[in-house]
Formats: C-alpha cells, sequence, structure tokens
C-alpha cells in the first residue's frame, strides 16, 4: 500500500560522512581529554555531539559519538576523516588506544518523517524512544536524533538487503536533504571551509549537549570555559532562509548595517529545501541578529530570513 504524502518515509544513504572507530582499554580517558563532551558520562545507550578544537578553542571539527560495547565511534564529514584521526592519533602516545577509519565497514542510513520508527523496528527490532538514544541489535545500531530522525548503522555486507527493501517501500533521497534536515534541526556541521572559525558556543554546540563545563581539561578548553563563565559571547548561531538565486556556501560572509562594510558573521551549513530554497545555519554578531536586516556576501547582497530554532538560543 502506498504511503500518504503526510505519512512517507524518507530514506538516505550518509556517504558524506566518515567513521572513526577508537578502541582499547584506555580509550575512554583518552576521547575525554580530547573532547569537548562529557565521555566518561556516555552510556552505551545514548549519542552525543560534539566536537574537537584547536589548543586556541578554535573547532576543528563537529561529530556525532556513540558507544558500541567498549569501543566509540565518530561520525564526522567524509572530507574531515583522515586529517582528525591523523592529529587525534600524534596524542595517543603511549596510551592503549588505536583509531580505526571505520568508514568502509559500515553503511549510514538516515530515515526521517512520521513513520520511520517503524521501519527502524523492521530492521532492529525495536527503536530508540529518546532523542539521542540508542540501541544495538544483531543486525545494525539505531540512533534517534533531533527532528522525527533515524539513524541505521549496518555492517556493510548485510547491508543489500536493508536498503532493497527501505528503496521499495519509502522515498530515497539525497544527502543534501539530511544535510537540510540537520539545519532545520540547528544541528551544526563544521567542513573544510570552515575549520578553526568558531569557537564552540558560536555554533551552538553547547545548547545541544556538545560541551560539557564541569569534566576535565581538552585542548582548548581553558578558552571555552572563560568565554562561558565570563559572558563574553559576542556571536551565536541563527536559522534563516535565502531568497532565490545565486546557491548559498558554508563560508560565505554576511553583512549587517549594524557592521557597515564590516562582515557581522559567517554561513556555516547550507542546503535546498523541498520547496528549492536555500536554508543556513550561520554564525554572526548577537547584535547584528537582533537588528535582523542580514544580506549575503555584501552590504547590498541578497537579505536572510532569520528563522526559529528548535531550541533556545541564549545570549549568555
Amino acid at each position: 500500500m502506498l504511503m500518504t504524502v503526510e505519512h512517507k518515509t524518507e530514506v538516505c544513504e550518509l556517504s558524506s560522512f566518515g567513521l572513526i572507530r577508537f578502541t582499547g582499554p584506555e580509550v575512554r580517558a583518552f576521547l575525554q581529554g580530547q573532547l569537548t563532551c562529557d565521555v566518561e558520562a556516555l552510556p552505551p545507550e545514548k549519542s552525543t555531539y560534539g566536537s574537537y578544537c584547536t589548543p586556541k578553542g578554535r573547532v576543528l571539527a563537529t561529530f556525532l559519538l556513540w558507544r558500541a560495547g567498549d569501543d566509540y565511534f565518530m561520525q564526522l564529514p567524509a572530507a574531515l576523516r583522515e586529517p582528525v584521526q591523523k592529529r587525534l592519533s600524534m596524542y595517543i602516545l603511549r596510551a592503549k588506544v588505536q583509531a580505526h577509519d571505520a568508514t568502509g565497514e559500515w553503511v549510514l542510513l538516515g530515515l526521517s518523517g512520521k513513520t520511520a520508527a517503524t521501519f527502524v523496528r523492521m530492521v532492529c527490532g525495536r527503536d530508540p524512544v529518546e532523542i539521542h538514544g540508542v540501541i544495538h541489535s544483531n543486525d545494525a545500531t539505531a540512533i534517534r536524533l533531533p527532528g522525527d530522525r533515524y539513524e541505521l548503522v549496518i555492517p556493510a555486507a548485510m547491508a543489500p538487503p536493508v536498503k532493497t527493501m527501505l528503496a521499495h517501500q519509502t522515498e530515497v533521497t539525497e544527502p543534501q536533504h539530511w544535510d537540510w534536515l540537520d539545519i532545520r534541526s540547528g544541528i551544526p556541521v563544521v567542513g573544510p571551509a570552515t575549520q578553526e572559525a568558531f569557537v564552540p558556543q558560536m555554533a551552538n554546540l553547547d545548547l545541544i549537549g556538545g560541551v560539557s563545563f564541569t569534566k576535565g581539561c581538552y585542548p582548548g578548553q581553558e578558552i571555552v570555559a572563560r568565554m562561558h563563565y565570563r559572558g563574553t559571547l559576542k556571536q551565536r548561531m541563527y536559522l534563516a532562509s535565502v531568497p532565490e538565486g545565486n546557491p548559498p556556501q558554508p563560508g560565505d560572509k554576511l553583512y549587517s548595517p549594524e557592521t557597515g562594510p564590516q562582515s557581522c558573521g559567517t554561513v556555516l551549513n547550507a542546503a535546498p529545501g523541498p520547496d528549492g530554497i536555500f536554508d543556513v545555519l550561520a554564525v554572526m554578531q548577537i547584535a547584528a541578529a537582533e537588528h535582523r536586516e542580514i544580506h549575503l556576501r555584501s552590504p547590498e547582497g541578497p537579505e536572510l530570513e532569520l528563522q526559529p530554532l528548535p531550541y533556545k538560543v541564549t545570549t549568555d
């Protein structure tokens, strides 16, 4: 039976992401000392967003992290997988930890829509109830994400029949559709064009559980904590729509009457929605966002229309 449009489920192969698998008896302590999220507090049935920073507190990568037994999986843009893995491996030193490229060992499928949980149950036998919940079965790992979405992490050898089943019973979409869903959910994804452009709070990572202010040290921790406790944050990430025309790109500069010829912000992520209109996540000066007149690429460029995020943006 064909599903009606309002109840359809969409599936997308998340081929634009890579996976790093961390193993070893000291893996939890190692990651705890490298990442902004609280790895020590992450149970096997939960996932978390997080970031990896330079010693100056600038974000090198954002990621989704979860556990499978004693191992940890880090999902991040494929273009950053190798350099991030290499950089983290430099700090392993004598720790009993190994970092592996697990990208080819698994197939990542994104499911969205009101009936997505039905298909998760078909593959895994049950579905995660809470946002960021994780369940493991013999056939796959399922992760529930913000915005009525689920991710299936399937061993590559077992993925073909699952993909075939989903292709016949759901609508297959392109990776950019998942990018758009991330944007509408307010989930920042740092890529090559925006590396080292922001501290985590500027990209709202503290608002989506990606930063712990109570854990121990990690690269950039002092700067991230000082910004939090002294209230010196002047930029935040906002959601906006862009008029039809030249598509926005990550790294594009933004302008406002508040700042004149000086840029007031940067596009972090951009993707077209089902109606063809581009939505963006953009980091910009809080004062400029409150003025609400923001232009793309030049002071006379297309004007962005600010939209509400699914969570409250604080100015602390």
